[in-house]
C-alpha cells in the first residue's frame, strides 16, 4: 500500500486510493460525490409537487363550496317560486260548486254545444244573480269552447279579484239569455278563490259591437256583463247587450 499526501482545498473533491497488485502497476480508484446542482433540482421538484398538491386541494375546496352555494341558491329560488305560485294560482277546490244549469231558455243549438263539449281548464270563478236564477262558472278567455261551457273573462279587463272593470261574456242563447229579465238594482255575486265580491246593477245598455269603451279596464271597480242582442235574433246578432254593475259597500 502506497500512501499519498492528504489533499486539501479544491483538490479535496476527489478521494484517491491506490491498490497494488503483484506484477502490476498501481491502480487509482476515485469517488465523485453528486453535484450540488442535482440536489437543488430535486429540492425544486419536491417544492413544485407540494405546491401542485396544495393547488389541487384548494381548487377542490372552492368547487365544493361553489357547488353547495349553487345548490342552496336553487333550493331557495324553487321555494320562493312555489310560494309565489301558491299565492297567485287559482285553487279550483276552493270555489263553490255550480249545479247543472237550467237550460229551459236555451236554444237547441246551444244545448247540443254544451252537451258535446267539455271544459279544457278549471273555472276561475262563479257568477251568481239570484234575481234571474243564474249561476254560471267563469273561465279564462272567450273562445268558442269556453263559452260552450260557461262564461269567460274578457281579455284585457281586470282579473276577478282586482280593482278595475271586470268584463264577462257569455252566449245570448245560453247562460246569458237570463239577462233579458234583469233589472237595475239587481244584486250580483262574483265568487273567487279569495272571497266573494258583491255588485249591484246600475245601468243597462244596448251598444254596437265596435263600442269597446264599455269594457275598458279603468281604475274604478266595476263588473260588466256582455252578450249579443237581440236575445232571440235568428243568425248573427247585430248588437250587444251590456249590464253594468258597481260594488256594494260592505
Amino acid at each position: 500500500m502506497v500512501r499519498i499526501p492528504q489533499l486539501s482545498g479544491k483538490e479535496s473533491v476527489l478521494t484517491a486510493r491506490y491498490t497494488a497488485f503483484p506484477g502490476s502497476r498501481l491502480r487509482m480508484n476515485t469517488t465523485v460525490p453528486e453535484p450540488t446542482r442535482h440536489r437543488a433540482w430535486h429540492a425544486l421538484e419536491w417544492g413544485m409537487a407540494l405546491a401542485g398538491i396544495g393547488l389541487l386541494l384548494t381548487y377542490g375546496a372552492v368547487r365544493s363550496w361553489s357547488y353547495h352555494q349553487q345548490r342552496a341558491g336553487l333550493e331557495q329560488f324553487a321555494a320562493a317560486r312555489a310560494q309565489e305560485s301558491a299565492a297567485t294560482t287559482v285553487a279550483p277546490a276552493t270555489l263553490p260548486s255550480v249545479a247543472e244549469p237550467d237550460r229551459s231558455l236555451w236554444s237547441a243549438q246551444r244545448i247540443r254545444a254544451y252537451d258535446t263539449s267539455s271544459a279544457a281548464t278549471m273555472p276561475i270563478g262563479v257568477l251568481r244573480i239570484p234575481a234571474v236564477k243564474l249561476a254560471v262558472p267563469i273561465y279564462e278567455g272567450t273562445s268558442d269552447s269556453t263559452l260552450n261551457r260557461g262564461a269567460g273573462r274578457i281579455e284585457g279587463t281586470a282579473q276577478l279579484d282586482e280593482e278595475g272593470n271586470v268584463g264577462i261574456a257569455a252566449h245570448r242563447d245560453g247562460f246569458f239569455r237570463a239577462l233579458k229579465d234583469i233589472d237595475i238594482g239587481a244584486e250580483l255575486t262574483l265568487q273567487t278563490p279569495r272571497g266573494d265580491r258583491h255588485f249591484q246593477v246600475t245601468s243597462l245598455l244596448i251598444t254596437e259591437p265596435t263600442d269597446v269603451a264599455v269594457i275598458a279596464r279603468g281604475q274604478t271597480a266595476a263588473l260588466t256583463l256582455v252578450t249579443c242582442y237581440p236575445f232571440y235574433f235568428v243568425g248573427s246578432a247585430p248588437q250587444r247587450f251590456i249590464v253594468r254593475a258597481e260594488p256594494i259597500a260592505p
